[in-house]
């Protein structure tokens, strides 16, 4: 795809306040399904949702903080303040709303889903796990790079590759279009042991 034009985001971490180029591409041939539809880099989505100017690590550790240690929401509050994201009262309720949208979306009517994934048919699946410290649950966050759309998040205790491969047949069994790839980072549970790739464990496309 060509490079089209430059968006340009804020997104406040747990950890910094990050600002991002964004390159976004446009395929220009006439034949293609996609053509002139801008696509969006797959790493944006790793680290906020659409339109949010928190990062998912912050979504994540108020859900853990809320549910976990069962903390309210002025505790919550003074936690992030005391990490030095810069945030106000009623932005914490915002936040812990969107957590808990995205965990719901293990629960709710998928149909929504499966019309944007049929009309473009086929998923690019990105996999992407959120831990705010060590020792808290993950979040883990199954979004298409394609449309864009959250296909599944749901926290879990651990991150083994049985978990995950619950996960990624939930997903297959949601949508009815193949999944042709999986982005992924590099770490332990989803390269498994040396020579053992995601292309090992059961097939789910």
């Amino acid at each position: 795809m060509w490079a089209a034009y430059h968006n340009y985001r804020t997104i406040t971490t747990l950890d910094d306040v990050v600002h991002l180029t964004l390159h976004i591409r446009r395929c220009l041939n006439r034949t293609c399904p996609q053509f002139h539809r801008p696509y969006r880099p797959e790493e944006e989505g790793r680290l906020a949702l659409p339109k949010h100017e928190f990062g998912l690590d912050v979504i994540a550790w108020v859900g853990t903080l809320r549910y976990a240690q069962h903390r309210s929401l002025p505790e919550i509050y003074q936690h992030l303040r005391h990490r030095g994201v810069t945030v106000a009262p009623r932005t914490v309720t915002h936040l812990l709303e969107r957590y808990d949208e995205l965990l719901t979306l293990s629960l709710t009517d998928t149909a929504r889903l499966q019309r944007i994934t049929q009309a473009q048919g086929r998923v690019l699946l990105a996999l992407d796990g959120l831990q705010p410290d060590v020792g808290h649950e993950v979040l883990w966050v199954l979004r298409d790079c394609l449309s864009g759309e959250v296909l599944l998040a749901r926290s879990v205790l651990s991150a083994t590759q049985p978990d995950l491969a619950g996960l990624l047949r939930t997903v297959r069994q949601s949508v009815p279009v193949p999944l042709v790839g999986i982005i992924a980072d590099g770490q332990r549970s989803i390269r498994g042991k040396p020579g053992q790739h995601l292309r090992d464990l059961p097939r789910f496309w």
